[in-house]
């Protein structure tokens, strides 16, 4: 009779650090979270717990990136040691509205200006 020895089959698990960042309009906060290597965005956010500190977040539907560069699809996007995961806010207003309304005032203030200048 042979014997077969024993092999386990329960792989190590690698833990990796990564942060996961929020910027509320007054509070902003980077957590440290050790995950599984070869964990998803959207994991990291829910292990990191973050709703705790910002309850508007609805990890759900939050916008997230890694780094500045937005991701589609956080359930499906790996992350590796040292990412950092930011959520991202929805914007108060479009940036090209406020620098087109921007240009608008400088634009008539100058006008004034000019008109007050040519007046003297």
């Amino acid at each position: 009779m042979y014997s077969v020895p024993m092999i386990s089959t329960i792989a190590k698990c690698e833990m990796i650090k990564v942060e996961v960042a929020f910027a509320g309009p007054k509070v902003q906060k980077i957590l440290v979270v050790q995950v599984e290597e070869g964990c998803s965005v959207y994991d990291a956010v829910v292990a990191s717990n973050i709703v705790a500190v910002f309850p508007e977040i609805d990890v759900e539907t939050i916008p997230m990136g890694i780094f500045g560069k937005g991701i589609r699809k956080p359930k499906d996007e790996i992350l590796r040691e040292g990412d950092r995961v930011e959520l991202y806010r929805p914007l108060m207003a479009d940036p090209k509205v406020i620098r087109a309304r921007r240009a608008e005032k400088l634009k008539a203030q100058e006008e004034a200006e000019s008109r007050a200048n040519k007046a003297k």
